[in-house]
């Protein structure tokens, strides 16, 4: 083996989707040169259009293209497309994490997508019944958040699945040696909520050991738990929520300004703040959601993702990989 081909094996290659998302394609690459900038052992594997992805990986080093002829569109059926375009920059991006050429994979194309190409062409970790799309929310410390619509129906031994996998993200992602998990409810007491969410209280006091009770809607950005685990119909729900309120504060609060010459001066010298409020809501520290259960690191950014979130999601799924999250999950989960 050359000095160089051993230089390779300490890398770590994510593979990144150039095509995907509603930004240009030279968005997805300005993230990338400054994920491979802020990480000197950090690879990428570009898929994409030709034209683009293989002057920027023949201009920076530790980047390679993968050139894809097709594109899967957000409006499309998510199966049918997967299946249809097999030289799509999702499909193949999860092709090249399969085939181990990739430690993981990034991409802001379609959630749905992305979801059916990794558990088709990556595969699930053994005995996990369901992967997980999992976000960190912000607050006084951070919050791991799941599922986030991957299954809108849910049985108990789901969030159990769910809660032993958030767990195993958590310690990497947060740094907590002993997360508290929590599960969603409209009361903390344990006889709360439906006759499902007592089932799954229930399943969760007893199969995990830091389980600490229900946790209300007023706790998911107050930094009370670790992870807080839901279904994913829930879940989405309320992320959307969280997200319109940001909007119509922000929008409000800049109404307000523009309305009154008095308020617009403190407006302007607060914007600073309101920036980071609506940076630490959006999830682009740390790129967008993963999906937690399949057998490889793949993270899916927002589709109007910004450079920045680019390179912390690529980042993240980097971290992931070198912290061999998936072995974790397994063996977390008893596998």
């Amino acid at each position: 083996m050359s000095a160089e081909d051993m230089k390779d094996a300490t890398l770590t290659c994510v593979c990144v989707d150039a095509a995907g998302g509603d930004r240009p394609v030279s968005c997805v690459l300005e993230g990338v040169a400054l994920a491979l900038e802020a990480d000197e052992n950090l690879k990428v594997v570009l898929t994409g259009p030709s034209d683009e992805i293989v002057p920027f990986a023949e201009a920076h080093e530790r980047c390679e293209a993968r050139p894809t002829t097709q594109v899967i569109a957000m409006e499309e059926h998510p199966v049918q497309a997967v299946r249809s375009k097999s030289d799509s920059s999702i499909v193949v991006g999860c092709k090249l994490v399969r085939e181990g050429v990739a430690d993981g994979f990034f991409s802001a194309g379609s959630t749905g997508a992305v979801m059916t190409a990794a558990v088709l062409g990556i595969g699930r970790i053994k005995g996990i019944d369901r992967p997980a799309l999992t976000a960190v929310l912000p607050g006084p410390k951070p919050t791991v958040f799941l599922d986030l619509g991957a299954n809108a129906d849910c049985k108990a031994e789901n969030l159990v699945q769910f809660a032993q996998m958030g767990l195993a993200y958590a310690r990497i992602v947060l740094d907590v040696d002993e997360p508290r998990v929590a599960l969603l409810n409209n009361g903390s007491e344990e006889t709360k909520g439906s006759m499902f969410a007592q089932e799954c209280h229930a399943r969760l006091k007893e199969t995990v050991p830091q389980f600490a009770g229900n946790a209300e809607g007023n706790d998911l950005l107050a930094g009370a738990f670790d992870v807080i685990v839901t279904d994913g119909f829930t879940g989405n729900t309320v992320l959307k929520g969280l997200e319109g309120m940001s909007k119509f504060l922000m929008g409000t609060i800049m109404g307000a300004a523009k309305a009154d010459p008095a308020l617009a001066a403190a407006a302007g010298a607060l914007k600073p703040v309101f920036g980071k409020a609506k940076d630490a809501l959006s999830g682009d520290k740390y790129g967008g959601a993963i999906l937690l259960g399949v057998k490889g690191v793949v993270a899916i950014g927002h589709g109007a993702t910004s450079p920045q979130a680019v390179m912390n999601g690529t980042l993240c799924v980097a971290q992931a990989a070198r912290a061999q999250l998936v072995d974790k999950i397994a063996q977390s989960c008893g596998r």
